[in-house]
């Protein structure tokens, strides 16, 4: 095989592997490492929608277990209020974070598992300290609310399908094709007979599948948000698709302009030096 068609296959693998190696990265220490996920998933717990959501699970949970007669109304507006008072605290955000971390396991279950269930975060926690609040301050019959597991769904596993073995993949290959990709590149452009074109070739390369790459997040956050149930947040649930995948947005961003800059370092740089 010639130098530079060899070198040709190897400039094209390598832009190929460059959203791959965004995507394993991100699933192996983004959604794969349960320190990640849960650093991922904190700032949920100041997000207005979610806390919303929060909000709305736990006072309905609370209230199938309190009979207030007439002033049923009355308490179910003041435990929602206590309950969203609550989701600004510190208790909160360290419950919060408590739920995911136990979350995590699920989360992993869902997306490399054949199982069908919906992956949710136990709201447990939150609901216990909702009712020593509640008991505190004087609510009728709030000492013998039953803590249950109250749940917020945050995946429809049914949905996944086949992308199921596509993640589990991309999980055990980690940082290896983004390794790949630079020394499938660097060897490409040695092969190459003229070099600086196989730079600018490369680096444009790279921020198109990097480019592609971006869309396709924003393709699978609509489809998504599209394909949720009725009765879930679609706000609380787009802040969880963008939670989950801000680090990979950032990174595919990064390699844009990366490789925008490296192509145009490289066209310019030889007509600098002739105008010198």
């Amino acid at each position: 095989m010639p130098k530079t068609v060899l070198s040709a296959v190897l400039l094209v693998l390598a832009c190929l592997l460059v959203p791959l190696g965004a995507l394993s990265t991100w699933a192996k220490h983004e959604i794969g490492d349960r320190d990640g996920y849960v650093a991922t998933m904190a700032p949920l717990a100041s997000d207005d929608a979610v806390r919303t959501a929060v909000a709305e699970e736990v006072s309905g949970a609370v209230m199938k277990e309190i009979d207030a007669g007439p002033l049923q109304g009355t308490v179910e507006a003041f435990v929602h209020d206590a309950v969203r008072s609550f989701t600004e605290t510190a208790a909160y955000r360290t419950a919060w974070d408590a739920a995911n971390r136990a979350a995590h396991d699920a989360v992993q279950s869902a997306l490399n598992d054949d199982t069908n269930g919906e992956v949710v975060i136990d709201l447990a926690p939150i609901t216990e300290q909702i009712k020593r609040q509640l008991s505190d301050d004087g609510v009728p019959l709030a000492s013998k609310i039953p803590v249950r597991h109250t749940e917020i769904t945050i995946l429809q596993s049914q949905d996944l399908g086949q992308l199921r073995q596509c993640f589990h993949a991309l999980q055990v290959a980690g940082v290896w094709p983004a390794v790949a990709a630079a020394l499938l590149a660097v060897a490409g452009v040695l092969l190459a007979t003229r070099r600086r074109r196989a730079v600018v070739a490369t680096a444009l390369g790279a921020a198109l599948a990097a480019a592609v790459l971006v869309a396709a997040v924003a393709i699978g956050r609509a489809l998504t948000l599209d394909d949720l149930p009725s009765d879930v947040s679609r706000d609380a649930a787009g802040a969880v698709y963008d939670a989950l995948t801000a680090s990979l947005r950032t990174a595919a961003w990064v390699l844009v302009g990366v490789g925008l800059l490296v192509a145009l370092g490289a066209w310019l740089l030889p007509r600098l030096r002739r105008l010198r």
